[in-house]
């Protein structure tokens, strides 16, 4: 990272408890986390804020995972991608299937309801301030609610935020997120290199 931060050895209170969760979850401590305490006190605003977001998220992971993968891809955010699109492999079954959905998800073989939700999404990423009515349209013609619609928009653009702070605070993927299929990894690694 290019800023300095708290290291896990250093960390007290609430850092130290993020921290402890995160690495009981998978094993160590994410850059995407640690790069939110070169100012210490932002840490526990964003764990409080990215959890009441996700606890409160009217769809699935899978949907939130299918938002992040495009939102990152339209920032570009090769953290993300990478973590995100690893995260899918399970959920839609195979590299083929995250990497058809990353390429072209309109073509790639998910439901109607996917397309409009992640067609929506794509436009948040690349310029929401062109996003009409008429783009709320399709949304609820597939059946979506307007709590699921915000929480569409609400996940894209979070990722917005957070990919963007990632990349100016330099941080890069984990090795575990990192996959072995040089054509998965290069598809995943749009922006900053990994």
């Amino acid at each position: 990272m290019f800023l300095k931060t708290i290291a896990e050895a250093d960390a007290a209170g609430r850092v130290a408890e993020i921290y402890g969760a995160q690495k009981a979850q998978l094993g160590f401590v994410m850059e995407a986390i640690q790069c939110f305490t070169a100012r210490p006190d932002l840490l526990p605003i964003y764990a409080d804020f990215s959890d009441k977001i996700r606890a409160g998220f009217s769809l699935g992971m899978r949907e939130w995972r299918l938002i992040t993968l495009i939102a990152a891809k339209q920032i570009p955010s090769t953290y993300c991608s990478h973590v995100y699109g690893k995260q899918l492999i399970g959920e839609l079954g195979s590299k083929e299937r995250v990497l058809a959905v990353h390429s072209d998800f309109r073509n790639a073989g998910l439901s109607a309801k996917d397309v409009a939700m992640l067609t929506y999404a794509e436009k948040i990423a690349t310029d929401a301030s062109k996003i009409t009515a008429a783009d709320i349209a399709p949304l609820r013609a597939a059946g979506f609610t307007d709590v699921q619609i915000c929480d569409i928009a609400l996940c894209a653009a979070f990722r917005c935020f957070v990919s963007r702070f990632f990349d100016a605070m330099g941080t890069t993927p984990e090795a575990t997120f990192l996959d072995s299929d040089p054509d998965f990894r290069a598809a995943m690694s749009l922006g900053k290199a990994s």
